[in-house]
């Protein structure tokens, strides 16, 4: 454990991210064969959970021996004891899962840029880890591939780490019981003899014989937790002692023995089938199968229940077509719940993202024996399912990004299920194949591309794999265009989507180079005035626009403007959005009095066509005072900003989010035309109502009261800047940690409201922790990093430490000329600064 320095802030409120799962229902302690995370893992120490035991030369691929709940119960054993300030658990089951989980932790900590794709946010998680004084753990759930981690290992002196994994001990380079690379590898067999009979005994209490036998029924299991729970369950639902369930037992691993499925146990296939068998005969009798069948293809790290209760997955289930009636819902939850209580899946209701698992050795079994004339309808349905309940971009839900990722697992794990694989086992790999997401079924392609497969693609462009979704979308316009034509629709559509995942990754070339191959196939297919087409030339002058070729653009535009207006009407939304391109265009290509009047023409419109209240008109209404502010109208800009608020109170009410955030547009136009009294009473107002809407530690409550100080720092009103600028550090200290990069932004900005105030001393105490913080957070070379140490260098100077101040410029100057090289505009902005102090 860290000791806390005396005299700092007390520590903030455990943070987690991930989604943790549940300890089972029967979850049993093991005191001989479990490993005690708790006692034995310390800071700075990492330990790799892999299979082990005498059935480890078997085919245990699956596992079942009860690794991820050990896992479990370590990370509520910390919440506990509150003995870490931040706990992260990640489904590690592909790089995509790792890179997005890593993602979500990076900004969950502050060490995330909103502008960085995932590979360089999961880059920063790791350098985090690596340098925060905050104590950490970290749980790798599910490690499918070493190479995963290529880039991504995780380490650090406050941090413990936990893996789970299928792979063998000798993945890692050591045998079992041993270390390598400073991880301890802890093989978890099954329960001992011990172990099983008091777990046995702890579940079977329905008459006093039902445990005869135990032991034995413990020894033909191999005491693996995945069956003994599976055995239990049917036991105390058909009322069975263990010599009961061990005579059923004995005939059925003798018949499975014949079908034996790759991965699991012939002792888990007799106990599953027999569990299969059991929830099928559970009332309502006869829809256990297909909710097992529903369930096997999607993803073994859990299921949104809304995926479950879906129509499409209510007609499975029910056999019969659905709306998802409040009926229908409650026939498909009763035959998840009786899968759940043959030991069959878990289901966690306290969670809406993941709220049923069923363990992969249950889900292979099922996959092996489903009959193949299921096969289609089993896949169709499911894609239907995560179809219907995932939700469009930017709702603004709750944990969206947690469950962007669950419906992505359950797509990626729906697509690698193979033709050859139900009934069969080594079967060939089909012929379509994306990047780590596995083959497509045929079902998927009749009589063309499933919607889930390009709902996959926007996901991964979504939440910014761009690699992903540059290779996936790679895959799918080489799969349409062999499967249903190059100028089919869902053959341009995936064209597009790559030249979306090409600008998305800054190659313009590439992108405009696709884009103008799609407009092209569009134009000679359905004409140059087609709707499509008219479409198509915009995403290609949207492209010239982010390229910096804004002529190209303009042209464009003012065709789409021309053939849209013409074709599908002024007030339709490809017009009005080609519309608000053009303007842009305009402006970037320094044709600033066209741009600022197509933004008041578009204005002015869109009012006249939609009504000033419609979203579209308050879009355009903002973007004008936008382009009034940027272009130094300043009064014109302010009357707008004064409008859009009057409306938005009106419509929503003064509480309601975009009538706060127009006030403080209104707040910022205010203060960029140089009048700070009117400015610093909406900035309060903005404080007052975050305060009271989303409570005094909320970000954005937070965020305002930084701007109320800067409010008055620019009104040289220092007197009541200072105190804001306090009380934010202490908040973003208390609420978002220490490494917070906000609670490093606004260290520095007290020490630049000091520096300003004369308080010499003061600023130079601040500005050496900010820059201490962005050592050890950032590293020398960072810009953040450099830039502090500049504007320690001007506190030093200012106070009359000249020496020293130009000590620190030279110290600046060699590492931006280090890492950012000699050329960089940062280096050329610390040369400048050292010139001029050696000059004085």
């Amino acid at each position: 454990m860290v000791a806390q320095r005396a005299g700092a802030p007390p520590p903030p409120e455990m943070l987690v991210s991930g989604i943790i799962p549940p300890l089972a229902d029967a979850y049993f302690q093991r005191l001989e064969t479990g490993i005690d995370l708790k006692s034995v893992l310390f800071p700075g120490e990492a330990v790799v959970l892999v299979h082990g035991g005498e059935s480890d030369a078997v085919s245990v691929a699956m596992g079942g021996t009860g690794k991820t709940q050990l896992a479990v119960e370590f990370t509520k054993a910390l919440r506990n004891a509150r003995a870490v300030d931040v706990l992260v658990w990640v489904t590690a089951s592909n790089r995509d899962a790792i890179l997005a989980g890593f993602a979500r932790a990076a900004g969950a900590v502050g060490a995330g840029d909103p502008d960085a794709n995932a590979r360089d946010a999961a880059a920063r998680f790791t350098a985090w880890l690596a340098r925060t004084e905050r104590r950490w753990a970290l749980v790798l759930d599910d490690l499918a591939d070493l190479a995963d981690l290529d880039g991504l290992w995780p380490a650090g002196p406050n941090g413990q780490i936990v893996i789970t994994t299928r792979l063998p001990a000798a993945a890692f380079g050591v045998g079992a019981h041993a270390s390598a690379g400073g991880l301890r590898i802890a093989p978890v067999s099954g329960f001992s003899r011990r172990e099983a009979l008091s777990y046995l005994s702890s579940r079977l209490t329905d008459y006093p014989d039902q445990r005869i036998e135990a032991l034995d029924l413990a020894a033909d299991l191999e005491g693996l937790p995945i069956g003994l729970a599976q055995a239990a369950a049917v036991m105390n639902a058909n009322r069975l002692s263990c010599r009961e369930y061990r005579a059923q037992f004995g005939e059925r691993r003798a018949y499975m023995s014949g079908r034996p499925v790759e991965g699991v146990s012939p002792a888990v296939l007799a106990t599953w089938s027999l569990a299969a068998e059991c929830a099928h005969q559970l009332v309502p009798a006869g829809l256990a199968w297909p909710a097992l069948a529903l369930t096997a293809v999607l993803d073994p790290h859990g299921i949104p229940g809304a995926v479950l209760t879906s129509p499409a997955a209510c007609g499975f289930i029910a056999g019969r077509p659905s709306s998802a009636t409040g009926a229908d819902q409650n026939l498909a939850r009763t035959a998840i719940t009786n899968l759940a209580q043959a030991g069959l899946v878990s289901i966690d209701p306290a969670n809406a993202i993941r709220t049923v698992r069923m363990h992969r050795c249950v889900q292979a079994a099922v996959r092996a024996y489903l009959p193949p004339a299921d096969t289609d309808q089993v896949l169709v349905a499911a894609a239907d399912a995560l179809v219907q309940t995932w939700p469009e971009p930017g709702t603004g839900r709750d944990g969206a990004l947690e469950l962007d990722q669950t419906l992505r697992d359950c797509a990626v794990s729906l697509r690698t299920v193979q033709p050859g694989e139900w009934m069969a086992v080594g079967s060939e790999t089909p012929r379509d194949a994306g990047p780590d997401t596995g083959p497509v079924h045929d079902a998927l392609w009749l009589p063309e591309a499933h919607p889930l497969l390009f709902r996959l693609g926007r996901s991964l462009e979504d939440n910014q794999l761009g690699d992903s979704a540059m290779a996936y979308w790679q895959f799918m316009v080489a799969a349409t265009a062999r499967r249903l034509g190059p100028v089919h629709a869902d053959s341009l559509a995936a064209k597009e989507r790559l030249a979306v995942a090409y600008e998305s990754a800054g190659r313009f070339g590439d992108a405009i180079a696709m884009f103008a191959g799609a407009l092209g196939d569009r134009e000679r297919s359905h004409g140059p005035e087609h709707p499509d087409t008219i479409a198509a030339r915009g995403r290609l002058a949207h492209a010239y626009a982010g390229a910096g070729l804004p002529a190209e653009a303009v042209t464009l535009y003012e065709q789409m403007v021309a053939d849209s207006s013409r074709q599908l009407g002024l007030g339709h939304p490809v017009t009005l959005t080609a519309r608000a391109g053009l303007a842009d265009a305009y402006s970037e290509a320094g044709r600033t009095q066209e741009s600022l009047t197509a933004f008041q023409m578009l204005s002015v419109d869109t009012e006249r066509l939609l009504g000033p209240r419609h979203p579209t008109t308050l879009g355009a209404r903002d973007n004008l005072a936008a382009a009034f502010l940027a272009n130094g109208q300043t009064r014109e800009a302010v009357d707008r900003y004064k409008s859009l608020l009057a409306d938005y109170e009106a419509m929503s009410g003064r509480d309601h989010p975009d009538t706060i955030s127009a006030r403080a547009a209104l707040a910022s136009a205010y203060r960029r035309s140089g009048r700070s009294k009117d400015a610093i009473a909406q900035y309060k107002r903005v404080l007052q109502d975050r305060g009271r809407t989303v409570g005094a530690e909320h970000p954005d409550t937070l965020a305002a009261r930084a701007n109320l100080a800067f409010a008055y720092r620019s009104a040289g009103q220092l007197r009541e800047a200072i105190p804001e600028y306090e009380r934010t550090l202490a908040d973003r200290e208390r609420v978002q940690g220490p490494d917070h990069a906000d609670t490093r932004t606004a260290r520095s900005n007290l020490a630049a409201a000091y520096q300003q105030a004369g308080r010499l001393n003061e600023a130079v105490q601040y500005y050496e922790r900010a820059l201490a913080d962005c050592e050890r957070m950032l590293g020398p070379g960072d810009a953040e990093t450099l830039t502090t140490r500049v504007s320690l260098a001007s506190a030093l100077y200012a106070g009359g430490r000249l020496m020293e101040g130009v000590a620190v410029l030279q110290r600046a100057l060699a590492d931006a000329e280090r890492y950012l090289g000699p050329d960089h505009p940062m280096t050329q902005t610390v040369r400048s600064s050292l010139d001029a102090a050696t000059r004085t």
